[in-house]
């Protein structure tokens, strides 16, 4: 991933967050300067594009140093720094000491101590985004503002009791993201680090009849709180999949977002086969999003008729 910092000069968070919105900008514009019609959204496009093009750039990449920028437009400037942070750095997994919490915690301690089948957190955030989140645009791909999320994380680690009150008043990209925040942070990913070659296995056999029966097979084989979570997950992400021509978030999309982060390798694999910086963009993260996505675009899967089938199929594929 690539860090942004601010300049001193100027918040990134200020520029930012109007520029996302396409919101005025008087106040960072130079005196006497006019602004075009969209500048705002045009400039956020520039910035974008520029740090793609050095996240993908292979001298960026293999640097650690960072590197300094400024883009402007029509009396704005965005003057940012930014390095590039390694995968295995990036997402790595940090399981939380205060086991009160939710946040860092096994998803079997949470769903046993709050006496449910799916974490409330999970509940709760996919309620908001189904109830006033669905058709925004982007929804779950443009990230929330980071305080905000930060903020609800503090209170579902809390317990508070004006949690449903936060999330009513809470922007709902920030409740998104809290959901993304909550699955990232878990001790290991919700497939699990025990399945995942299977499931890279898995997604590559070509016959279709064959990887029904071990996708199926992988399913049956986790936990019951990582599955019923994960199916829950799916069934929400394929409502939010239904309002595509609205928030242009298809199926393709939402794996892209969330493959990477319900199903990756162990710190220990991932060491192992981490071997220069190119690696970091491998094959296994396209594997990843199209394990998710064999499942979104899989017919609806039933937790009761996945433990009712006794089919054993190997995962030694």
């Amino acid at each position: 991933m690539t860090d942004v910092l601010p300049q001193p000069d100027c918040s990134l968070k200020a520029v930012c967050e109007p520029l996302e919105r396409g919101c005025r900008l008087d106040e960072l514009e130079e005196p006497g300067s006019k602004r075009a019609p969209n500048t705002g959204a045009r400039l956020w496009g520039r910035v974008r594009s520029k740090l793609l093009r050095h996240k993908l750039d292979p001298q960026t990449v293999e640097t650690k140093n960072w590197h300094t920028d400024v883009i402007e437009m029509n009396g704005i400037k965005v003057e940012f720094s930014m390095k590039f942070t390694s995968r295995d750095m990036s997402l790595k997994r940090t399981p939380s000491k205060k086991q009160t919490g939710v946040f860092g915690v096994k998803i079997s301690v949470v769903t046993k101590r709050e006496r449910s089948k799916v974490p409330y957190i999970v509940r709760q955030c996919v309620e908001e985004v189904e109830k006033r989140g669905i058709e925004e645009v982007g929804i779950y791909r443009i990230s929330g503002v980071a305080t905000d999320i930060q903020a609800l994380k503090a209170v579902f680690d809390a317990n508070n009791k004006d949690i449903l009150l936060m999330l009513s008043d809470m922007d709902i990209n920030a409740i998104a993201g809290t959901l993304k925040l909550y699955f990232r942070e878990l001790p290991e990913p919700l497939l699990t680090d025990r399945l995942y070659p299977a499931f890279m296995e898995g997604i590559a056999l070509s016959d279709p009849a064959a990887k029904e029966n071990c996708m199926m097979h992988l399913l049956r084989s986790l936990p019951d709180p990582n599955l019923i979570t994960f199916l829950f997950l799916l069934e929400h992400l394929k409502r939010v999949a239904e309002k595509e021509p609205i928030n242009k978030m298809s199926l393709h999309n939402l794996a892209t977002v969330f493959g990477p982060t319900l199903l990756r390798p162990s710190e220990v694999e991932s060491k192992a086969h981490l071997t220069s910086a190119a690696d970091i963009w491998s094959h296994d993260v396209m594997a990843q999003v199209q394990v998710l996505l064999y499942y979104l675009q899989h017919p609806p899967i039933s937790f009761a008729e996945l433990k009712r089938n006794t089919l054993y199929f190997s995962t030694d594929v």
